[in-house]
């Protein structure tokens, strides 16, 4: 074991090749152990993203299907506008869909309608008191009646919307008031009291928009009347159970019409919507969603729920946008991470024996000398590589000690360049309301008149979010590889470099 002790008394001696040695190796260690680190932290964010975000599944009336029957139904002759008709999801099958296997959460959605009863006033605006009275000179136009726009000349209000029976409020019944998209994606949010849940079956609570709480003086607790959408003298009362706040200021169309005014909105248990349906909606629904824990079953999933639909009446839309968005990102932090591993060692071990190759050089004499007194070759080489495993050891406690503040700092880099990346693309591909999903079977139909305001499912702004920052730090499990590097990179430099020493003579060494 002599070339050990050789080893440290000529890294003594030569105290600048030792330095470059530990300086050069901490260098290539340091931009391993960051790339280990960021590759660690990526693979887990991945894994948490699965359990974080997941994917949504939803099952509504398949609209393409029922329009194509209804045009086959009319035997090539113009189908009947009236006769178009969307069969309700059965709430049994539903269910059922419910227990299968990789299901997180799941939620029902059921819309109607309703009007103004006692102890409330929907919230209105000066065109919707307009188009109230256009309506109601239409009517009296109608009946024979003059009205005093008429004897002056004035345009008659009216048209079809002016005879259509007009509602104030929207109403939307949910299972779970958290997976609405108006709520998940930060739109709405709770003011006071508590949320619409599964608790709420069959019970006539209700959560209000702060706007129309204030409007009417109205509080948690409080309670107010309804009418039924069909018959003004049915009522029905409510219990207001939460205040929510909503960011959605509507359009012009949705302040003509009390309805479709975001502050209008009404949210309930899905059974409470059914009652206002009528008797036909018992044991229906509009739509259901599903939230997956693990989004690389999605497809799986789809193929077990079909197999329990109509796929005619009904169509299955998968949304895995928000775990895609965030999935993206860290994948190509991974994928760039692995090859900064890949091509510092490369780079290393080519530094390293150029170094070793260029100390070989200047160590002629010292060779020759240990040669000629019997000293075998493979104990010089070993010298040498005592010499670069010693620094490797001094390289890895300061790489352990700086790995870490180096990779935060090109992780956050990366993570940040990548995220924007992935927006940029996702707002690009996705125009305005599309949520990425994909369809099976037809274009579902949100079942609610609100739109947005009805859509159910995980929220791609949740992504953007959770991989916001990367958790990197140094593990156990990271020291050990990069121990193992260094010293695969310390070996593969002997051994290119070894070359030259294999092919000196020692008689030709001293004699030149």
């Amino acid at each position: 074991m002599n070339f050990i002790k050789r080893a440290l008394l000529s890294m003594k001696a030569k105290k600048g090749r030792t330095f470059l040695l530990c300086a050069v190796f901490s260098a290539i260690l340091i931009f391993v152990l960051a790339g280990l680190t960021i590759q660690s932290a990526a693979l887990t964010a991945t894994e948490n993203a699965k359990k974080s975000v997941g994917a949504t599944v939803t099952i509504s009336a398949n609209r393409e299907a029922a329009m194509k029957k209804n045009q086959e139904s009319s035997s090539g002759e113009r189908p009947d506008p009236g006769s178009f008709s969307l069969t309700p999801v059965s709430l049994t099958d539903a269910q059922k869909i419910a227990e299968l296997a990789n299901v997180k959460s799941y939620s029902f959605l059921s819309s109607s309608s309703a009007g103004a009863g006692d102890g409330i006033t929907p919230i209105s605006s000066e065109s919707d008191e307009t188009a109230t009275s256009e309506s109601s000179n239409s009517e009296q136009a109608s009946e024979g009646k003059p009205n005093d726009q008429m004897q002056e000349g004035g345009q008659m209000g009216g048209g079809p919307m002016s005879s259509m029976k007009q509602s104030d409020f929207q109403v939307s019944g949910v299972m779970d008031l958290a997976m609405v998209s108006a709520f998940s994606e930060g739109t709405a949010e709770i003011t006071s009291g508590e949320a619409i849940s599964d608790a709420d079956e069959d019970t006539n609570n209700v959560v209000i928009e702060e706007t129309l709480a204030e409007a009417n003086d109205l509080s948690v607790g409080d309670t107010f009347k309804i009418t039924d959408p069909e018959d003004e003298e049915k009522t029905y009362e409510l219990t207001i159970k939460g205040i929510y706040k909503t960011a959605e200021n509507g359009d012009s169309m949705g302040m003509m019409f009390n309805f479709l005014n975001p502050a209008n909105t009404l949210y309930t248990s899905y059974t409470f919507a059914n009652t206002l349906k009528g008797e036909d909606s018992a044991g229906t629904i509009d739509s259901a969603s599903y939230t997956l824990e693990d989004p690389k079953e999605m497809d799986s999933f789809v193929e077990a729920a079909e197999k329990l639909i109509d796929t005619e009446s009904f169509s299955l839309q998968t949304n895995d946008q928000a775990y895609q968005q965030m999935l993206q990102p860290l994948n190509n932090v991974a994928s760039f991470a692995k090859n900064i591993v890949i091509l510092v060692a490369v780079a290393g071990v080519i530094i390293l024996t150029l170094i070793v190759m260029m100390t070989i050089r200047e160590r002629r004499y010292e060779i020759g000398v240990l040669l000629s007194l019997g000293e075998s070759r493979l104990k010089v080489i070993l010298q040498f590589f005592s010499e670069i495993i010693v620094c490797m050891v001094v390289a890895l406690v300061i790489a352990t000690f700086s790995g870490n503040i180096v990779g935060n700092v090109v992780g956050e880099q990366l993570i940040d360049q990548q995220t924007q990346t992935a927006q940029q693309s996702a707002s690009n591909q996705a125009g305005p309301g599309e949520g990425g999903g994909q369809q099976r079977g037809g274009r579902p139909d949100g079942g609610g008149m609100g739109g947005g305001m009805g859509r159910l499912g995980a929220s791609s702004a949740e992504a953007a979010q959770e991989i916001e920052k990367l958790n990197i730090s140094v593990k156990p499990k990271e020291i050990a590889i990069l121990a193992g590097l260094g010293v695969l990179i310390s070996f593969f430099s002997i051994v290119l470099s070894s070359v030259g020493i294999l092919r000196l003579q020692p008689k030709k060494i001293l004699t030149t």
